[in-house]
């Protein structure tokens, strides 16, 4: 039973180091639960100050489990008749027909849930544990990608059924402050409500919020408060229970899954963690997963919002007192994002940054300095791979450059090698090093590692005149760029160094 679960699970958060998921969102959903239903239980801070209080003195949550035990026992429990917990239960009379293997539950193995799209793999009727199952759904309501389901309209509760609306941290970073123990990360996550109305969805066909209908997309609905907020029911599930290899209803053998709720989300109360960014078309919007742009290389912008107290989290982060006499950094801002192509999930990006109260400046500067590096030794490497290449290929046909042009190109590997002396960096900083102090040893490493990738790239080339010339000109091109009029300060001051 859930329910059993969570009461143990509060009861022990302050000695419990974390939550587990299988993937990083799906350690988001949890946290996001858990978070519902501390409002819920009335265990939450009224104002900053309180807030302050209670991550500073480690309030306990012991609340939260004293309310669970209250709680019918048929509230939480996945497979009910009638009140599936965080499920349409209306879905029951078509799952047979219309459901599909459990794999379309897990956003990863979903593919772009297109019902016209051949995925046999959906069709597949190996079981999921229960547990598993239950995590999948909790990522569905809040990450799930826009698209077509796999789910017919005319032979189910409407057309606007099988219209998926993107989940509510969808499309961007999600950004969570992780401490010590999960109490901790509770206590930090919690935004102050004066007033919360503790409206919980536990499941689709009971409560105080009057659900959507499905023959037309409705406008999307008022958050109720923080526990309606995290607790949201994004999509329309139904599981069905199988016997487990014990003979229990331990697993799930076939879901069912269409459009659920839409919320009318507000950018100051509700998306509280966002890091605001803007666009080339110079729209403001919060960060979002990129392709080609690591998490990591965005860790100025968190420390940034938390130095400039741009509301929300890092308005509160900011006010934390610095520790005195701790080892190290008391937590640390979690970051995750789910990135796709358009209606396909790709895969999940994450980044981890240390944070310790107090500190955001010189974090903020060791992270910009740290990227300032990075970008230009990149684009460093981007320009000595154009001086090999128009050396090797003095006539090349416009359709082959960008092939021709990759073969020289080592950005990819220094980035790639880049993120771990990023992160020492930071840590470095989190734990009392002096941003000054750092530098140089990150720089060195930077331009060494960079040289190194070049020369290997470089190996490629024929060992005649046409080929020492290329391999000449790419080598004097990165030396000059690197430490060049255009390099940032502490690459500079690097070069001063080496004479």
């Amino acid at each position: 039973m859930v329910g059993y679960n969570l009461v143990e699970l509060f009861s022990k958060a302050g000695s419990t180091k974390d939550v587990d998921g299988d993937t990083p969102g799906e350690k988001v959903a949890l946290v996001e639960f858990l978070l519902a239903l501390c409002y819920a239980s009335g265990t939450y801070p009224v104002s900053v100050r309180e807030w302050q209080q209670w991550v500073e003195e480690a309030r306990p949550l012991s609340g939260v489990a004293a309310w669970l035990e209250q709680q019918p026992d048929g509230d939480w429990d996945l497979f009910h008749p009638t009140r599936p917990l965080g499920q349409n239960s209306l879905l029951a009379e078509f799952l047979d027909e219309h459901g599909t293997g459990p794999a379309q539950l897990v956003i990863e193995r979903a593919g772009d849930y297109n019902q016209f799209a051949d995925h046999h793999h959906l069709e597949h009727p190996d079981p999921l544990p229960a547990a598993k199952a239950f995590r999948a759904m909790l990522t569905q309501h809040v990450f799930g990608l826009s698209g077509r389901a796999r789910i017919s309209g005319k032979a189910t509760l409407g057309a606007a059924i099988t219209n998926l609306a993107t989940g509510r941290l969808g499309g961007r970073v999600r950004v969570l402050a992780v401490g010590r123990t999960l109490a901790d990360t509770l206590r930090l996550n919690m935004a102050p409500a004066p007033d919360e109305p503790r409206v919980l969805n536990l499941t689709w066909t009971q409560g105080p919020v009057e659900r959507r209908g499905f023959r037309a997309k409705p406008p999307a609905r008022p958050v109720q408060g923080y526990a309606d907020l995290h607790s949201y029911l994004g999509r329309s599930v139904l599981m069905r229970p199988g016997a487990g290899f014990d003979g229990d209803q331990a697993v799930v053998d076939r879901v069912l899954i269409g459009a659920g709720e839409l919320l009318d989300l507000d950018t100051e109360l509700h998306l509280q963690d966002a890091v605001m960014s803007v666009t080339r078309a110079g729209e403001k919007k919060p960060l979002w997963p990129s392709a080609t742009r690591d998490l990591w290389r965005e860790a100025h912008a968190l420390y940034a919002a938390v130095e400039e107290e741009s509301g929300g989290l890092y308005a509160r982060l900011a006010k934390l007192p610095r520790q005195k006499g701790a080892e190290r950094h008391p937590f640390d801002l979690l970051a995750v994002g789910l990135l796709s192509n358009k209606t396909t999930a790709i895969g999940w990006v994450t980044s981890v940054f240390p944070f310790a109260p107090g500190l955001a400046p010189v974090l903020y500067q060791a992270s910009l300095r740290g990227s300032a590096v990075a970008e230009h030794v990149a684009r460093t490497l981007d320009r000595a791979a154009y001086a090999a290449w128009e050396i090797m290929y003095p006539n090349p046909k416009p359709s082959d450059k960008k092939a021709q042009l990759a073969r020289f190109d080592a950005r990819g590997e220094q980035w790639k090698a880049t993120e771990e002396p990023f992160h020492t960096l930071l840590l470095d900083v989190a734990d009392g090093a002096m941003v000054t102090d750092c530098m140089p040893g990150y720089v060195e490493w930077l331009a060494d590692t960079a040289r190194e990738f070049l020369g290997k790239r470089l190996d490629s080339v024929p060992k005649n005149g046409q080929g020492l010339r290329a391999r000449a000109a790419a080598l004097r091109r990165f030396s000059s760029e690197l430490t060049g009029p255009r390099a940032p300060a502490d690459l500079r001051a690097f070069k001063d160094g080496e004479a």
